[in-house]
């Protein structure tokens, strides 16, 4: 019988292709922000940097759901995935809308660039919170929606920098509308999900306290019923 030293148990590597697809959309960010700045050295006529910056936005969003697929697919959820993944979210969201508050202010006012990034610090910090006390708040409908009206809102919000109808054949898109509808939309949808958030957390915050205090009171009873030892 071999009676050898025990060989330490494999370690997941922090590294995989989820977390090079996190580690992507957070390149992506300064991109981005370069992409709609007045810096942006390609700025054709036929409205370029646009289509670029909604493209380069669509592709990092996509990664967004394909990391997280691909990390429970094929077992590689790491510490490291679970850090960068809501980080880079929250960092491209907050550097789009930023952005468009100076590349198309008329679409994106300041105010809701103020009411989107802190719907996200304000999810981020409940759950923060649900952690410590030994419990998670899970991702609802409503978020998922705010997910995928924030991708349209920004897209539609990028090209109505350049047109406000699209014709694409005989067939004419109102970008313009478009997008004021699906801002507004999403701001709506973002306010209506934070308060969905919040209520779920001091639903089960409450629940976790009075627990805790029944068991206090529970342990206290039970030291008052027990006689000294003579």
């Amino acid at each position: 019988m071999h009676n050898g030293p025990k060989r330490p148990p494999a370690q997941r590597p922090a590294m995989n292709l989820p977390n090079y697809l996190t580690m992507s959309r957070i390149c992506c960010v300064p991109l981005l922000i370069w992409m709609l700045s007045p810096a942006w050295p390609w700025r054709g006529p036929h409205g370029e940097q646009e289509i670029l910056a909604s493209a380069v936005f669509i592709l990092a969003s996509i990664t967004d759901g394909v990391d997280g697929y691909l990390a429970r697919r094929r077992g590689q959820i790491t510490t490291m995935g679970m850090l960068l993944d809501p980080l880079a979210d929250k960092l491209m969201v907050a550097a789009a809308f930023i952005a468009l508050v100076e590349f198309n202010p008329r679409i994106v006012a300041a105010w809701i660039a103020v009411i989107v990034i802190g719907r996200e610090f304000l999810v981020s910090g409940l759950r923060g919170i649900a952690a410590s006390e030994g419990f998670t708040i899970e991702a609802s409908d409503l978020g998922k929606l705010k997910m995928v009206t924030q991708i349209v809102a920004v897209v539609a919000a990028i090209l109505d920098h350049r047109w406000d109808t699209w014709r694409i054949g005989w067939f004419e898109l109102p970008v313009h509308i478009i997008a004021v509808e699906a801002i507004y939309f999403m701001v709506a949808v973002s306010i209506i999900s934070a308060t969905d958030y919040f209520l779920g957390f001091w639903k089960k915050i409450d629940h976790a306290s009075a627990t805790r205090r029944n068991r206090t009171s529970f342990v206290l009873s039970r030291r008052k019923n027990i006689s000294p030892a003579k």
